[in-house]
């Protein structure tokens, strides 16, 4: 009998989620099959030929450990905001709001690289891949900024902390994919181009 009831006990308990946090993954799902789906196309297309050989902007390291550095302030931030520590939490969020804008500065001056060599948006598959890999991605990356920034105030105003975690959950998460996400089409174009 007592095991009957710890059994009903554990089916009767729902899986709960914060609604925001679950359409927050079922946006990140999208934007996984959108870039693994590009990434296909990339492969499937480079195997075709007419494909244009240059270097990737050496940039692209420095943007990379930016965007990682970035996910370190963020998660400094989290843990402050979970001991409410409100001052750490602000620096973590300043840090990854200023690393943030500091990676699609750098993005930019990708794209001013990949002109100086000639590779340019129209003229050849290779180029137009790369253009779309990274201003889709910087335009992803806009969006987490502005969700930081708007984090950031919410901290200013004392709305994030221990006992209300969720947004800062929310955009620790979102900018840990961003992150991982751009880290992935480096390492693919990296051992694909």
């Amino acid at each position: 009998m007592e095991k009957e009831l710890k059994y009903v006990d554990l089916v009767e308990q729902p899986i709960s989620m914060h609604p925001k946090k679950f359409a927050l993954w079922l946006f990140m799902v999208t934007v996984v099959m959108i870039f693994a789906a590009m990434t296909s196309a990339y492969i499937v297309r480079q195997s075709e030929g007419n494909w244009l050989e240059y270097d990737l902007p050496q940039i692209f390291w420095l943007t990379s450990g930016i965007v990682i550095l970035s996910s370190a302030f963020l998660q400094f931030g989290y843990a402050s905001a979970k001991k409410d520590n409100l001052t750490g939490l602000k620096i973590g969020l300043a840090g990854a709001v200023i690393l943030g804008i500091l990676f699609l500065v750098g993005q930019w001056y990708s794209w001013v690289a990949l002109v100086d060599e000639e590779v340019f948006f129209v003229g050849n598959p290779s180029g137009s891949f790369l253009y779309v890999f990274t201003g889709l991605h910087a335009l992803h990356l806009i969006s987490g900024v502005i969700f930081l920034i708007i984090v950031l105030i919410s901290s200013f105003r004392y709305q994030i902390h221990s006992k209300a975690m969720v947004r800062m959950e929310m955009a620790t998460t979102y900018w840990h994919f961003l992150g991982g996400l751009w880290l992935y089409l480096f390492m693919f174009l990296l051992l694909n181009h």
